[in-house]
């Protein structure tokens, strides 16, 4: 089989696949969107899944049997995965283990044995997925060898980007201040060690960032820190510059990656924690086969990063007034443009980018750029590509979410433009949507809330007319780390985290009508203490929100006093500070909006 065949037809790799999984004795093989990481975003090397199906997403999971295959993927992706797999190899199903049982109960008999590599699978996913298949009869078994890395020829090489230290000055706290309550809890529970294996946390623990990964600047690397205070970090070593060194100071050794699972596993009647929802089935197996005693603790790195320190929030304020003022010169040029030029979806990434590199502090895109026009943008994480790049035409709604990485912050913002004299329809969806919006954004809530006891307030009017949207409201967002962080979130499921002063989450309700039009308004939002034990939100984000698309008589008074303050609030902040041939459109996107009682609607 020729490279070039193996590189275009997806149902030849299927196929090579298949061979493989008989000639390990097994029934099946599972793929997920995963490395031994577990980032969210992953170099090329790991994207077995993408290779395997055309799926561009960033999450899912497909589950290859000897006659059949499926594709799962949550509510983001109904509309694009249809659109990226060949249906006919893969069916497309709900991504949830419920809808993985159901599935295997209808196509794996009994007995049969489902192969997977434990470097991609955490230590919860596969004691969630035991608990499901045990009752199936279906043994999960893992494979020494990934078997997508068989059959991939021309899998692209590794990244080796070295690390790079982030000063204090941007980080707000050194690593060995926050070292210390690491420490002291371990003395407490008389552990030997505490194994890390998360990017994210390990990177903002040791104050240092990295571009192995596209969008997110985490170091790709294992920690084990000892009693003692002493640290080492599994790497490549091509990795760690003097600079590097002497950065994290004394208490850090470097040691090569390969070294890890040796260490591991001398680790025989030692007490060590680990975090079960990071930590990679491959390095238990390891521990219980060296006897070591594993505490399961959630990794402790994750409230200290969400809960921004004054630096953190500072930089938080800065990163999002810098990234407004890119995104109010790039609507400005959008509004004069777009009508006389062939402007296409990749023309406005292209200068979204461009306008963005303008700003002190810009490293890079926190994500691959949404930018969305017509039926696309009914597709909740579209990405345009040279095979579905469209015009952006008159008549139209234009869906923009993106963000950047700063070294003082990281944004993500959504903003929905029309394009031309919007329906009435496209209207009362938006006004439903920016009314969530507003509602969440205003609210006034005691200590102790989640995100879930709020989610409500952003889908209440779209619940009115029995509509609704199938992500959640809003994400954490890390500090020049990944753009989606825990462990705070708002959104149906689940408990989430507290919301806490210092947490930064996303505002973010939508609507989407498959084949027409999309809809999502999106800020960042910063926790903020009020009084008597009361919590509110801050709203980072300075973008106008488009007037075109409001239906003005479903908007209360407050909710219009809500608007003109927030564009006063920009007019009066970014006038002066963005690009002269910006000026004249903010004031038009900023003008006030006039009320009357007379013209409400029963909304």
């Amino acid at each position: 089989m020729s490279i070039e065949s193996m590189n275009k037809n997806h149902s030849l790799r299927l196929e090579s696949l298949r061979q493989l999984i008989s000639s390990f004795k097994g029934w099946g093989f599972l793929v997920p969107y995963s490395n031994c990481f577990q980032n969210e975003y992953m170099a090329d090397c790991d994207h077995r899944l993408q290779w395997l199906t055309g799926f561009k997403g960033s999450a899912g999971l497909v589950i290859v049997l000897a006659n059949h295959a499926a594709l799962f993927v949550d509510g983001r992706y109904t509309v694009q995965a249809p659109q990226e797999v060949e249906t006919r190899n893969f069916s497309v199903e709900p991504y949830s283990v419920d809808s993985i049982e159901k599935w295997l109960s209808q196509h794996s008999p009994a007995g049969q044995v489902l192969l997977y590599d434990s470097w991609l699978y955490t230590v919860q996913q596969i004691s969630s997925y035991k608990k499901h298949l045990d009752p199936l009869g279906i043994t999960l078994e893992p494979c020494d060898d990934n078997l997508i890395d068989a059959v991939w020829v021309d899998r692209p090489v590794r990244p080796c980007e070295p690390f790079v230290p982030h000063p204090d000055e941007f980080s707000g706290k050194s690593f060995k201040n926050k070292l210390e309550p690491i420490l002291a809890s371990m003395k407490l529970k008389s552990l030997d060690y505490m194994i890390m294996t998360n990017p994210e946390s390990i990177s903002w623990l040791l104050n240092m960032r990295s571009n192995d990964t596209p969008f997110t600047p985490s170091c790709q690397a294992f920690l084990i820190i000892d009693h003692g205070g002493g640290v080492q970090a599994f790497t490549d070593l091509k990795k760690v510059t003097q600079d590097v060194r002497n950065h994290s100071g004394d208490p850090v050794s470097w040691c090569e990656f390969k070294q890890f699972l040796d260490v591991v596993s001398s680790f025989s009647t030692k007490k060590v924690r680990v975090d079960f929802g990071q930590l990679p089935q491959k390095i238990l197996d390891c521990l219980r086969h060296a006897k070591a005693e594993v505490l399961h603790e959630t990794d402790p790195c994750i409230l200290g990063r969400a809960l921004k320190n004054d630096v953190e929030q500072a930089g938080a304020i800065a990163a999002q007034e810098r990234d407004s003022i890119a995104v109010i010169n790039f609507l400005a040029w959008l509004e004069r443009s777009y009508q006389n030029k062939k402007i296409t979806e990749l023309d406005t990434v292209a200068e979204l980018l461009k306008q963005r590199q303008k700003q002190t502090y810009f490293q890079g895109e926190s994500f691959s750029t949404i930018s969305a026009v017509g039926p696309h943008a009914a597709i909740v994480h579209y990405h345009p590509d040279p095979l579905t790049n469209t015009i952006l035409s008159e008549d139209a709604i234009y869906l923009l979410d993106s963000g950047g990485q700063y070294l003082d912050g990281t944004t993500d913002t959504t903003r929905t433009i029309a394009l031309g004299q919007p329906t009435d329809e496209q209207k009362d969806r938006f006004t439903r949507v920016l009314k969530g919006h507003i509602a969440l954004a205003s609210i006034i809530f005691p200590d102790g809330t989640t995100g879930q006891q709020l989610d409500v307030l952003a889908r209440q009017f779209l619940w009115h007319v029995g509509l609704d949207y199938e992500h959640s409201t809003g994400h954490g967002i890390g500090s020049y780390l990944n753009v989606h962080e825990g462990p705070q979130r708002i959104g149906k499921g689940g408990h989430g985290a507290v919301l806490q002063p210092g947490m930064l989450v996303t505002n973010e309700p939508g609507y989407y009508k498959a084949g027409e039009y999309g809809i999502r308004i999106e800020s960042v939002l910063l926790v903020i203490p009020l009084n008597s034990n009361f919590l509110g939100f801050k709203t980072l984000t300075l973008i106008p929100i488009d007037r075109m698309l409001m239906d003005v008589s479903l908007l209360t008074k407050q909710e219009i006093e809500w608007i003109n303050a927030y564009h006063d609030k920009i007019f009066t902040k970014l006038s002066s500070k963005v690009d002269e041939q910006s000026t004249g459109w903010l004031q038009e996107a900023t003008k006030p909006i006039k009320f009357s009682e007379s013209s409400l609607k029963n909304g």
